[in-house]
């Protein structure tokens, strides 16, 4: 008997795997969401709405990205791991998923537990910003200014691997700044053009035009070589700081339990998507490069982003919130 019913429950799984099978080679058959945990306009926003209109091309149903900006990413986060684990509610998300883990005492979500991973879609440096008429025009001259200011310069954050930047530039300089926290970008870098904020650590699809268009400076990017838009602005390595190289990357994940061949056939849709001449052009005015990578690499990525990331805050002193 006990054999009898252990071959039933073995046919009966391979009908359900099968089942899934055929259900992901149709997929998708209705509406796709992009959940992101940040404002319009930023540049997870950008990358999110040129892949979504570029899998609805090539699928006939509409990929919608929709903006779940503020605390810190847990609201957008925690909505997809509670989503129904069908591939049609999906995170688009950057470095700060895995920060979180260790900038507060606790989170709503495991970063790496709670998700299954689908692909990595671009990494790309940071650009340190002040404002166009300020004094600062180089990394020695902030230096100089925050360890001379009676109140400490003030930097604004919408994101964490924005944030974690700063904290490291002060634990590397051994000078004291101030943290202002922000829901997105953006709103930080209006506040600096308005003179509330110093300085930002921005990404470069929110930060590039601005800079063409002299509303702010950049005094320096975040990489280990000069980015291909930014050709005349240095690297912090090569303004000293020889341990500085920080940047930001883009994940898209599903909730955990997805099954695998649906979470597959996300894997080749976004990856097609990369490939495109749109995408291209977008990630390049990023100064990214779009990588798509297999959802084995990516686990790879995820574990060893988790652990440096981990690194470098607790190197920083900063202290969970």
């Amino acid at each position: 008997m006990r054999i009898r019913q252990g071959l039933f429950a073995g046919i009966a799984a391979l009908f359900a795997l099968a089942g899934t099978a055929a259900h992901a080679a149709d997929f998708p058959q209705r509406q796709i969401r992009i959940l992101v945990p940040f404002p319009p306009g930023s540049g997870t926003d950008g990358s999110a709405r040129v892949l979504a209109q570029e899998i609805t091309k090539a699928t006939g149903q509409t990929v919608v990205v929709e903006n779940k900006a503020g605390a810190n990413g847990f609201i957008a986060t925690e909505e997809v791991m509670r989503a129904p684990a069908d591939g049609y509610t999906l995170l688009l998300t950057s470095n700060t998923h895995v920060a979180n883990k260790f900038l507060f005492k606790r989170t709503p979500y495991d970063p790496i537990q709670d998700f299954k991973g689908i692909t990595l879609l671009k990494e790309g440096p940071l650009v340190l910003l002040v404002r166009a008429d300020s004094p600062i025009r180089n990394a020695a001259d902030l230096t100089r200014a925050a360890g001379a200011a009676k109140t400490p310069l003030a930097f604004g954050s919408g994101n964490s691997s924005s944030r974690v930047a700063a904290e490291l530039y002060k634990q590397l300089e051994h000078v004291d700044m101030l943290y202002v926290p922000y829901k997105g970008n953006p709103l930080a870098i209006g506040d600096l053009i308005g003179g509330r904020i110093d300085l930002i650590f921005a990404d470069s699809t929110s930060a590039t035009p601005l800079i063409r268009g002299g509303k702010v400076r950049a005094i320096a990017t975040t990489g280990r070589a000069r980015t291909p838009n930014l050709q005349d602005v240095p690297t912090l390595i090569e303004s000293g700081l020889a341990d500085f190289n920080l940047g930001s990357w883009l994940v898209v994940l599903a909730p955990r339990d997805t099954p695998d061949p649906v979470v597959d056939r996300l894997n080749q849709l976004f990856r097609a998507a990369l490939q495109t001449e749109t995408v291209k052009r977008n990630f390049l005015e990023s100064d990214a490069v779009p990588l798509g990578t297999s959802r084995q690499e990516l686990a790879d990525f995820m574990a060893s982003e988790n652990r440096r990331w981990g690194s470098i805050i607790q190197k920083a002193g900063i202290q969970p919130e």
